[in-house]
């Protein structure tokens, strides 16, 4: 079992910059690899960046690339999401999730890989 927690969410204006952070505890947390994902109003749930248990992999949606970056510490168990040049359309709330994997990731993280989820934290980028 691995408990999640998100922070760093809030109000920014476009072209600003937020961290997301994901505290998780329980079992061992170098067996999971580590996902983001949002939904914003009116929509389903989305991919936005995926890292292995290692962290020398991730991957991100094509609307995220260049601008978001995931990171992770294993000896505080936490992982990160650093959000720069944010637009409107990043508004979302975002979710940390956990998926028992000890590979390398690539491509587009599927939702339903992923067996522990957050609450998630909102971010709201005005224009």
């Amino acid at each position: 079992q691995v408990q999640l927690v998100e922070s760093g969410g809030g109000l920014v204006q476009a072209g600003g910059s937020l961290r997301l952070s994901c505290a998780a505890s329980g079992r061992s947390f170098t067996t999971y690899a580590m996902g983001w994902f949002r939904q914003a109003p009116g929509k389903e749930r989305e991919f936005v960046a995926t890292i292995s248990w290692s962290g020398l992999t991730t991957s991100y949606a094509d609307s995220v690339k260049g601008r978001f970056t995931i990171s992770r510490d294993n000896a505080k168990s936490t992982v990160a999401l650093q959000m720069n040049s944010l637009k409107p359309e990043d508004t979302a709330v975002y979710y940390c999730a956990a998926r028992y994997y000890t590979g390398n990731v690539y491509g587009k993280a599927k939702e339903y890989d992923f067996h522990y989820w957050g609450r998630g934290t909102q971010v709201t980028v005005s224009s």
